[in-house]
């Protein structure tokens, strides 16, 4: 589950048919002047300055700023780019039109083990979490589309009445195609407002989380996902989300400051069993990492060369269980380059490598892992027949 920004998700919502407020993302307030003369909803406008950052409850810390002319934009995007909020430096600011209104709905679609459900009430907005009885659901099954008496009868029972209720069912319906089209898996609005001016229904803000794994489904997914925890992305995570992005297969990485372990796991089960052995038996990890699906050499070995990088490593565990078609030859020859990069750059110094691992090609894979000792590598390495426990094990001198 990757989580999308507001800018990028309000784009989203307008390319299936929602209506979301004109706005615009900065990243310095000296773009403002530029902006403005080339946006004309700017001109005179009320507008609103939020932080464009994946933290939750942005107007009770502060992030949110309405009611402001561009002078007062530039100003509130002074105070929030220059703001660090749960160890997390402001890097953007996303303004918008404000959208005169009276009341706040609310409105979402998420994954459920059965399909999807519908969720939707007549209350809104900060305080939603104090009305959670109020939401009314309605469930879609797994292939199917959402359906007009059920949305209908769904609206009825949060309270919408007349040509309100029939906009809701439509907005509703507008959000469960972007849900379904898009590789949802939670979208909410929050709050969902009729526009006093239009009579429109306008998405204010919103939550959206995507199936990152599933950019490579759709070209026109320009934007990058938000860093877990609401932090920035290191280089080395971009680097590597990029490569992710362009091949067959995954590499994946994130970096966890601190940690001794170094984890270069084959497939997202081998990467959870790890870092929890790691942890169970009192070490700790630096990094979340796993390459998987077969993916080819060259992607493997930029992943390498990310992870022995990491600062303060003292050991890298390399592999996994047993591969059903990702071979292991070709993954070991990236994972092997890799490492002879890091080497001669001086970043496997006093750094132990412990590998584990079988599936297609393992005896030629392996065997090349073992020459890696005649070339000065501190390295030990094993077949299908030593348990993944024992690596961890050894590696914490257990």
């Amino acid at each position: 589950m990757a989580k999308l920004l507001e800018g990028p998700a309000m784009g989203l919502f307008q390319k299936w048919g929602m209506r979301t407020p004109h706005h615009l993302v900065i990243s310095n307030v000296e773009q403002l002047d530029t902006l403005a003369f080339a946006n004309q909803w700017m001109k005179g406008a009320k507008m609103v300055a939020k932080a464009h950052e994946a933290l939750g409850g942005r107007f009770k810390l502060g992030l949110v700023k309405i009611n402001l002319d561009l002078d007062g934009v530039k100003k509130a995007s002074k105070e929030i780019l220059d703001r660090t909020v749960e160890g997390t430096k402001m890097s953007q600011v996303i303004v918008a039109e404000m959208i005169e209104h009276t009341e706040e709905y609310y409105l979402a679609v998420k994954s459920v083990r059965d399909g999807a459900e519908i969720l939707m009430a007549n209350v809104g907005g900060i305080e939603i979490e104090s009305n959670w009885d109020k939401i009314v659901r309605t469930t879609v099954a797994v292939g199917e589309k959402a359906r007009t008496t059920a949305l209908e009868e769904c609206a009825k029972k949060a309270g919408f009445t007349g040509d309100l209720a029939k906009k809701i069912v439509a907005y509703a319906h507008s959000l469960f195609d972007c849900y379904d089209n898009e590789d949802g898996q939670y979208i909410e609005i929050n709050p969902l407002v009729v526009d006093k001016k239009s009579g429109e229904l306008v998405a204010l803000d919103a939550v959206t989380m995507l199936d990152g794994d599933a950019r490579f489904r759709h070209s026109d997914w320009n934007f990058n996902f938000a860093a877990d925890f609401g932090r920035a992305f290191t280089p080395a995570e971009k680097e590597i989300m990029e490569i992710d992005s362009k091949v067959k297969g995954s590499v994946k990485l994130t970096e966890i400051p601190g940690g001794e372990i170094a984890l270069l796991p084959a497939g997202g089960g081998a990467s959870v069993f790890y870092s929890d052995a790691v942890v169970k038996l009192g070490g700790s990890i630096a990094n979340y990492a796993e390459y998987s699906g077969d993916p080819p050499g060259w992607a493997v070995q930029a992943l390498t060369e990310r992870v022995c990088s990491l600062g303060g490593i003292k050991h890298i565990i390399v592999g996994g269980a047993i591969a059903n078609f990702t071979d292991v030859k070709v993954t070991f020859q990236g994972i092997i380059s890799g490492f002879r990069n890091a080497k001669a750059e001086g970043k496997l110094d006093k750094i132990k490598i412990w590998v584990r691992r079988g599936g297609p090609n393992e005896a030629i894979g392996l065997a090349a892992m073992r020459e890696l000792k005649n070339e000065g590598f501190n390295i030990e390495v094993f077949d299908r027949y030593t348990p993944l426990t024992d690596i961890v094990n050894m590696a914490l001198n257990k």
